[in-house]
Parts: C-alpha cells; structure tokens; sequence
C-alpha cells in the first residue's frame, strides 16, 4: 500500500508559478512510478506528467510541455510538479498516483486526495 498527499496548490494569477509536491508513505517510494493528472470542473481528469522510477523517463500532455516539469527526490519520497507560465486553463484539482509501471493512462493503483490549483485572467 503506498499512501499519497499533495500539497502546494492555491491561487495565482496567468503567467505565474506553483510547485506542487506529493509526498509518498508505505511501501519503497523508489520502485514506483510517479503521475501527475488533473481535473477541471465538467470535465474527465486527464494526465498531466509522468517519470519512471529512476528519473531517466518523463513524459508530459502537449498542454503543458514546456511549462511544467516533473521531477522526484527518491531520499524524501516526494514528487515533483513545477509549473510556470500558469493559464486560467490550468484551473483544476491535480492528483498525483504511483504504479509499478510508468504509463500515461488513469490506470494508476494508489491516488492521493488532489489539491486545488486555480488561476485567475
């Protein structure tokens, strides 16, 4: 079992910056790989950003490249959502999950409870 809470969400204005973080309880952080995914009110949640286990392999929605960065701290067992050059459409609760296996699918086996991130035109 592999427990998730994210923390770092809150308002800021276009154009601005929030790190998100997703601090990992439970079973070995390091063999998992860490999601990153979002939903907007209406809307189906959807990937945001993935890395393998060993940070060699990230992969990011074409929304965001460019402008968010997922990275891990295998020592603290947290992940990583930097996000810069915020857009209203980045409004959302982002969730991260941990799975075995790095995918960009909502297949993920454990969830954390989200955070909300809102940004405002």
């Amino acid at each position: 079992q592999v427990q998730l809470v994210e923390s770092g969400g809150g308002l800021v204005q276009a154009g601005g910056s929030l790190r998100l973080s997703c601090a990992a309880s439970g079973r070995t952080f390091s063999s998992y790989a860490m999601g990153w995914f979002r939903q907007a009110p209406g809307k189906e949640r959807e990937f945001v950003a993935a890395i393998s286990w060993h940070s060699g392999s990230t992969f990011y929605a074409d929304s965001v490249k460019g402008r968010f960065t997922i990275s891990r701290d295998n020592a603290k067992n947290t992940v990583y959502l930097q996000m810069n050059s915020l857009k209203p459409e980045d409004t959302a609760v982002y969730y991260c999950a941990a799975d075995p296996r790095l995918r960009v699918g909502l297949d993920y086996n454990y969830w954390g409870q989200g955070t909300q991130v809102t940004v405002s035109s």
